[in-house]
């Protein structure tokens, strides 16, 4: 029952996915695309468990937080408790690449990791929140809470987009649970004096490179966080009626943010679909106005978080936006220590590029010293019996 535009072919490009995007998505969905055989698929390649969270001593929010998780445990006695958070329209699934090597890493050498990867509320299996005042703070609270119920009393992060952002406002919070974090969205804007160097022509490579980047950003592909952050509700009413049309809404953000977008199919682009359309996609695109609400950024620009004082990297991939922050800017908001610049990748590195994430949450978090790691050295395993009993 999909109808779709009449497109101007040669302005497509510029203004939304292809028309023959979605006519092919309309016909694999409605002709092969099986969901049992993906809810077999992501079953078998996930542990998935569902958790209540109250985080009403902490927030203002008062309701109960239903949130769904995956959690997969190493072997190794040395392994590091690590926090994964997924962004928008992203989900758990992104981490599935690479958790099998940070569980098993391939050498003895390289740090192991018992991975935690949540469901934002809103997103997948997590029930939307449905009373306002719930953004990426009150995530912050209940991703802190959920490793302190899995007996992670100490751990590290790595999150990108909205997890890139809940990330420091976590380490923030929880300076005495968070020893690290490793993140590919680190968000550091350009200050007036540095504008104003560019309109100079004072700026460095990578400062020109930034800006530029943003401005394109904000000018040419911000148009749907615009809307999410504002009316929410206006929007939902059209994705949540046409499956294809969300899949659309979805499919622009992917292509835009990947390195190579061959590297994924209608299939792909239905299941992420589905971590949207089964609960209804409202939840997850309002998030963006509790995060305006709360000053993490507005109509035209991105504020600066709270400054995080434990040791953090940062991964640079050329398909984001902050692509080159220059060192000496992210460490104006942060302690950040390294950044990993790389030649390639996207926004969704765990899921397009995880040999590269994997190369940098092992340099960084494989350094005792530079990511106070080391703190985990000789602990004792208080999380032991519960990670048995799950």
């Amino acid at each position: 029952m999909t109808r779709t535009p009449i497109g101007i072919p040669e302005l497509e490009a510029q203004e939304g996915p292809p028309v023959q995007n979605a006519t092919a998505v309309r016909y694999y969905w409605a002709n092969e695309y099986d969901w049992h055989e993906e809810e077999e698929s992501i079953n078998k390649q996930f542990l998935q468990f569902t958790t209540t969270v109250d985080i009403s001593a902490h927030s203002d929010y008062e309701e109960p937080v239903p949130l769904h998780f995956v959690h997969h445990t190493s072997p190794r006695e040395d392994a590091i408790p690590l926090l994964f958070i997924h962004g928008w329209p992203g989900s758990f699934m992104e981490i599935g690449p690479a958790i099998g090597s940070l569980t098993r890493p391939p050498n003895s050498s390289l740090p192991a990791f018992h991975v935690v990867a949540p469901s934002i509320p809103g997103f997948a299996f997590s029930p939307a929140p449905t009373k306002p005042g719930y953004g990426y703070i009150e995530a912050a609270h209940t991703f802190n809470e959920l490793m302190l119920q899995l007996g992670y009393d100490r751990y590290v992060i790595q999150g990108g987009d909205a997890g890139g952002i809940i990330l420091r406002y976590q380490a923030s919070l929880y300076p005495s649970s968070v020893v690290s974090g490793l993140n590919n969205f680190w968000v550091t804007s350009p200050s007036e004096a540095d504008l104003e160097r560019y309109r100079s022509g004072e700026t460095s490579d990578d400062e020109t490179a930034v800006i530029e980047l943003l401005e394109s950003f904000v000018t040419q592909h911000f148009g749907y966080g615009q809307i999410q952050q504002t009316r929410p509700l206006r929007l939902a009413y059209a994705v949540t009626d046409s499956p294809v049309g969300l899949a659309m809404w979805i499919d622009d953000a992917i292509y835009n943010g990947l390195w190579d977008p061959t590297f994924y199919g209608p299939r792909a682009l239905i299941t992420m679909t589905m971590m949207h359309w089964i609960q209804g996609p409202y939840g997850a695109t309002r998030i963006y106005k509790e995060g305006s609400l709360a000053g993490a950024f507005n109509l035209t620009h991105f504020d600066d978080l709270p400054y995080v004082g434990q040791p953090m990297a940062i991964s640079q991939f050329p398909k984001d936006i902050w692509y080159r922050t220059p060192l000496d800017w992210a460490q104006r908001t942060g302690n950040v220590k390294v950044r990993y610049v790389h030649e390639i990748g996207g926004h969704f590195p765990a899921w397009e590029n995880p040999d590269l994430l994997l190369q940098d949450v092992w340099a960084f978090f494989g350094d005792k010293v530079l990511s106070d790691t080391g703190v985990f050295n000789g602990k004792e395993d208080k999380a032991q019996d519960i990670r048995r009993e799950l």
